[in-house]
């Protein structure tokens, strides 16, 4: 038998990928919309700070204003008033870290008071969760004791876990809303036990079971998959640079970055999940293994670094990814890729296949030999060709 103390200090305060991530979970908001609503609370509502930060710290100079945020906290939601009682302004968790704090500090919410009446329903919600992890800084570390026993019947040797909580913390405020779903610790309380104490058996259960497949990747969770995409990466330097970096994309652009694979057809959403389409498996199973290879980004950075150095010229640079892409281009030009595509009906007017096209107001049948017939029919998901 074991008993090990824990200590958990409150979650850190949001960078957008970290809100994103959240919203797309808790809240089913896409990564543009929940970027769109925090850009909104920003500009229009004036209640929380700049959104688009990679940075979950805050300057120690910005300590000074607590008293200020949190009465404009309590002039925009006086039903905070009871909360904010119980909490410990002079408590400086982690966040308060001037070393970690990159060209912006974390989302927080302002000293100015805002209007909820103007918020929707939405822009509320992601507006105290991003208050919330604020306010959960002047709380105290969450405290509890796990035990783990280890029990022998006949042959077999099974093992409980335990969980007790000691001190709630700032699980008290946060617990519906902290990052991870899955608690990390087994919550059941174990009955008090020395070594060699005999525990009947009162009852034996056999459960059948099946593993399942691997959930498909929302936004939310592609978004945590780019920032560490060094997991991918084998190489122990690449793995490293992209560990000190942002991984694939920025705060400000993996928003952009999995729109344009949806509207370009790579990517099908369905309810909150990605679905990767057929175009997408065959351009990964076609393109150059260097190109898929999430450690180029890092080998890019690195030669950013050497830019920035003075070891290496951006015109040295530019010419050597020319002539790799121009080698790549000549090597795979004549490549010939197999996509499946949906089959249609025949177009009314030259009775030709037609092509599932997107328009302005959603998807339609195209006859397959446009410009030469412009043979046009609604499309429905049941309709198929003969």
């Amino acid at each position: 038998m074991q008993t090990e103390h824990f200590r958990e200090p409150p979650p850190l305060p949001f960078d957008l990928s970290t809100l994103q991530e959240v919203c797309s979970r808790k809240l089913g908001l896409g990564v543009q919309e929940t970027l769109n609503i925090a850009q909104a609370l920003y500009e229009t509502h004036k209640a929380t700070t700049y959104p688009r930060s990679d940075c979950r710290y805050l300057p120690a100079s910005m300590f000074d204003e607590v008293p200020a945020v949190f009465d404009a906290l309590l002039k925009t939601d006086p039903a905070l008033r009871h909360a904010l009682g119980s909490l410990d302004r002079s408590l400086r968790s982690r966040a308060w870290n001037e070393a970690k704090v990159t060209a912006h500090h974390a989302i927080i919410p302002t000293t100015e008071s805002a209007d909820l009446a103007r918020m929707s329903e939405q822009e509320r919600n992601v507006y105290e969760l991003i208050r919330s992890h604020y306010l959960a800084q002047f709380l105290p570390h969450h405290e509890f004791d796990r035990t783990q026993v280890e029990l022998e019947c006949g042959a077999e040797r099974l093992t409980a876990v335990g969980k007790q909580i000691l001190v709630q913390g700032w699980k008290g405020l946060l617990y519906e809303n902290t990052e991870e779903d899955e608690p990390n610790h087994k919550s059941q309380v174990l009955p008090v036990l020395q070594q060699g104490t005999q525990c009947a058996v009162d009852d034996v259960e056999l459960k059948s079971m099946r593993t399942a497949a691997p959930k498909p990747l929302t936004e939310g969770d592609l978004i945590k998959a780019m920032k560490n995409v060094a997991k991918l990466v084998n190489d122990p330097r690449l793995k490293q640079k992209l560990r000190d970096t942002t991984g694939i994309g920025t705060e400000a652009t993996r928003a952009s970055i999995i729109k344009g694979l949806i509207d370009r057809g790579y990517l099908l959403k369905k309810k909150r999940a990605l679905i990767a389409t057929a175009a997408a498996h065959t351009l990964i199973e076609a393109v150059p293994a260097a190109v898929a290879d999430p450690g180029m980004t890092a080998i890019w950075e690195q030669a950013l670094d050497e830019i920035e150095a003075g070891r290496l010229t951006l015109e040295a640079f530019v010419a050597k990814q020319a002539n790799w892409i121009a080698k790549l281009v000549e090597h795979y030009g004549a490549l010939n890729l197999s996509i499946p595509v949906e089959a249609g009906p025949a177009c009314p007017i030259c009775n030709a296949s037609m092509t599932k096209r997107k328009g302005k107001s959603g998807p339609f049948w195209s006859c397959s030999q446009y410009p030469n017939c412009k043979g046009t029919t609604r499309f429905r998901k049941e309709t198929r060709r003969p």
